[in-house]
């Protein structure tokens, strides 16, 4: 029902290009609205294919507001609550194991807000890539978690999105590192190259390990002059 073309489940025309503005609309967010109202949206916003698919079993239609994103209040700072949300997303290849962790994750007790795909069927990963580097930027998820086949193409894909650093990593040790050193606040992964069991332990690794602040926090600062200094300038 919603596995049709990526750009038209997430809501975009087929020429038009992802917004880092954009608000984004995830299934937590139609299932906190009541089973048959209308559910008001910013104008250009994404919707993602599970929310879509929610929206239509509980008969809530989408309509389109003028009010822009911008004039929300701002989330910066996260509650202690927040700390608990994870985005999860994946493409084709890294559904099942997407699914997998997701019971992982249910078990730990974080709250997961699922940005797709929701099957085996081929799909482009950039879409849920940028769906999730999106929840975590605008401060809706602690951090985030994707999937794909090698990890790689997900982790450009979210590095792209203003205030995201992403980590393809493949071993606890990796993990550790991209928190305790880089503050990573999103986690690729390769569902080609690894098993269930090794991903839950480097999830395990990767959201229990705090940033080492000192010197790593001076450089992750410098990381992200480099990303503002390029914003500033309209690149």
């Amino acid at each position: 029902m919603v596995r049709r073309t990526v750009y038209r489940t997430l809501g975009l025309p087929p020429s038009s290009q992802p917004s880092t503005a954009r608000f984004l609309v995830t299934e937590k967010d139609v299932r906190d609205a009541a089973p048959g109202s209308s559910f008001s949206i910013p104008q250009g916003a994404l919707i993602t294919p599970l929310a879509r698919q929610v929206a239509l079993e509980r008969q809530i239609t989408f309509q389109e507001t003028t009010t822009s994103p911008a004039k929300e209040a701002p989330r910066t700072n996260l509650a202690p609550a927040d700390q608990k949300t994870i985005a999860l997303g994946a493409d084709h290849g890294g559904y099942e194991l997407k699914e997998m962790l997701k019971d992982y994750l249910d078990k730990l007790d974080y709250v997961c807000l699922d940005c797709g795909t929701d099957s085996t069927d081929s799909v482009d990963y950039p879409d849920f890539a940028f769906a999730v580097a999106q929840l975590v930027a605008q401060g809706r998820a602690w951090r985030g978690i994707i999937v794909d086949g090698a990890g790689i193409g997900s982790c450009m894909t979210a590095n792209k999105v203003p205030g995201v650093r992403a980590a393809m990593c493949y071993d606890q040790a990796t993990a550790a590192n991209s928190r305790e050193h880089n503050d990573a606040n999103v986690l690729t992964l390769g569902a080609g190259l690894i098993g269930p069991s090794l991903a839950q332990q480097i999830v395990k690794s990767w959201l229990e390990t705090p940033h080492g602040g000192g010197r790593h926090a001076r450089r992750v600062n410098k990381i992200m002059d480099i990303e503002r200094r390029f914003l500033s300038a309209g690149r």
